[in-house]
């Protein structure tokens, strides 16, 4: 970074050096992870100079000139956390390039979901797609073990509470044709197992859950496993918040249909 950048408040450094998003970089201050010329710093606020030497668990973290923006369809059974002495299978090393190590998941897609994730080692990117102002959606295929019943889904389109004060929310439903037990769901915020906690309190169990889009970016012809890199034009399209597929919040393509089954 040119002189200019200097000072820099510390999580936005670390950002920069690939280490996560803003927001996920404050939380490895406050865990005491992070020293400052061989300092740990816990409090926010610090900021650094082009001199200071930042680590990261040790590691000594230097701004990247390279980013890095891939999609890749995750498998189920896969985590999307970089370390977890419980698990044995990490998204992230499904993609074979050099410098993998950098790379850190953009938002969420527990272990027993499958479809489109981002990885980039940009994270101011990362912060702009988590954060719920700028209203990224998320699209999801659900299988559910029974047939759907539309009350059931116009009760997530108002929001329900359920271990939080905020309720949980979908903003639109895409009834599938000739199917009971699909259903394509659209998020904003994607909170941790959203879907699965909203149809569990709705009395359903989830059988299958498929990401299959963000903002436009979608899942396409990746088999699972595979990755690409992104397009610039799906990059920019992110960052300006373009190209939300459909917009608009409570839109659904069946409309609201009464009270009863699916037909």
């Amino acid at each position: 970074m040119s002189d200019g950048f200097y000072p820099i408040r510390l999580q936005a450094y670390m950002a920069k050096c690939g280490v996560g998003s803003r927001r996920g970089c404050e939380e490895l201050i406050r865990q005491g992870r992070v020293m400052v010329n061989n300092r740990v710093v816990r409090e926010m606020g610090v900021k650094v100079g082009e001199d200071d030497v930042v680590q990261v668990d040790h590691e000594t973290i230097e701004p990247e000139t390279r980013k890095y923006y891939i999609a890749l369809n995750k498998p189920r059974g896969y985590v999307c956390t970089n370390y977890d002495p419980n698990e044995e299978k990490y998204a992230r090393d499904l993609i074979d390039i050099a410098d993998s190590r950098l790379l850190f998941n953009v938002g969420r897609l527990d272990k027993d979901s499958n479809g489109l994730i981002l990885f980039t080692n940009d994270g101011d990117f990362a912060n702009r797609m988590m954060h719920p102002s700028y209203e990224v959606e998320k699209e999801y295929i659900v299988k559910l073990d029974r047939d759907l019943v539309i009350a059931d889904l116009n009760r997530a389109l108002d929001g329900i509470y359920i271990d939080m004060p905020k309720p949980y929310r979908i903003r639109r439903y895409d009834l599938i044709p000739r199917t009971k037990q699909f259903v394509k769901i659209t998020l904003i915020e994607g909170r941790n197992r959203e879907i699965r906690k909203i149809f569990s309190y709705l009395g359903y169990d989830v059988k299958s859950l498929t990401r299959i889009r963000i903002g436009g970016v979608k899942l396409g012809t990746l088999e699972p496993g595979e990755y690409r890199d992104l397009t610039r034009e799906e990059v920019s399209m992110l960052l300006s918040g373009r190209d939300n597929v459909k917009k608009g919040k409570n839109r659904i393509a069946a409309g609201r249909r009464g009270d009863g089954h699916r037909d």
